[in-house]
């Protein structure tokens, strides 16, 4: 009994107060247990929201992730009021505290609260989702997640970059694939002077075909470029949503395909080329003769 007594007498001995709410080791224990685990049920609650709750739904993933993160926020903001009630914690004690907080974000913490405001902007607006191809600034890849400070985005290099999210709201924000998941991709070449332009779009056209990564609809097209210095040029346009996030691979895939069938149909590929013509001058025959 004098064991208990003494543990009972260390757990009410008081720390600090708050206002006129004392708070003993007791309740700080009770505070930090009652925090972490209701941090772990709203992560926990938000996958089952995405994964299960909707995942037999026809929303769209970027939805309900949105969904779930609002909820996860609505419930932290409600858990921690009940669980400072709970612990007999005077919440009028935080209005000092409350005051310093607006006076540190109307300074040093400027930025982050435009942040947070920013990722509430984009949970609700959704002008990028999960798995849309963006670009931002010198950044350019597929967006992986979504929070309320920040966006992840993984180049093609795998490499993940945080962006803060005051970029995608005060900045232009290129979405490849906001509203339609297929990409367009251009591929340049170039074929000799001495080539039918009508011939090389048929097999321009035939060798995208044999390409499983292209998409038949939207049709591929052949477009007459230019006339260069020593080529005619033409742009292969094609469509393609299983390279939405490597094109450069499959602009490979079709040049190394484009290359063997040159090859085969005896297409010349032309090499940069200078033609120069000397004038014989009156002056020049003098200076021979002399």
């Amino acid at each position: 009994m004098e064991l208990l007594e003494k543990i009972r007498l260390i757990l009410d001995f008081p720390l600090f107060s708050l206002g006129k709410s004392p708070v003993t080791l007791m309740s700080a224990i009770i505070l930090i247990l009652s925090t972490f685990l209701l941090i772990m049920v709203t992560r926990i609650v938000q996958r089952w929201v995405v994964h299960k709750l909707m995942s037999k739904s026809t929303i769209e993933l970027g939805v309900r992730d949105a969904v779930a993160s609002l909820a996860r926020y609505v419930i932290l903001v409600l858990g921690f009021i009940v669980i400072f009630q709970s612990a007999g914690l005077d919440l009028s004690a935080f209005s000092i505290l409350f005051g310093a907080l607006g006076v540190g974000i109307g300074f040093g913490l400027q930025s982050l609260t435009n942040n947070l405001v920013s990722g509430l902007v984009i949970l609700v607006e959704r002008p990028i989702k999960l798995g849309d191809r963006v670009e931002v600034g010198t950044v350019k890849g597929d967006v992986t997640k979504i929070s309320m400070r920040a966006t992840t985005i993984r180049t093609n290099s795998n490499i993940s970059v945080i962006v803060p999210n005051t970029e995608f709201v005060t900045s232009t924000v290129i979405n490849w694939s906001h509203d339609d998941r297929n990409v367009r991709v251009l591929i340049p070449v170039g074929v000799s002077y001495k080539e039918d332009p009508a011939r090389i779009r048929e097999i321009l056209l035939d060798v995208v075909k044999q390409e499983p990564g292209v998409l038949a609809h939207p049709e591929p097209a052949v477009l007459f470029d230019t006339y260069g210095d020593s080529a005619l040029n033409f742009n292969l346009s094609v469509w393609t949503q299983q390279f939405k996030s490597t094109p450069a691979l499959l602009k490979s895939r079709l040049y190394f395909a484009i290359f063997d069938r040159f090859r085969t149909e005896g297409v010349e590929i032309p090499f940069p080329q200078q033609d120069v013509h000397i004038i014989d001058t009156p002056e020049s025959r003098q200076g021979e003769h002399s």
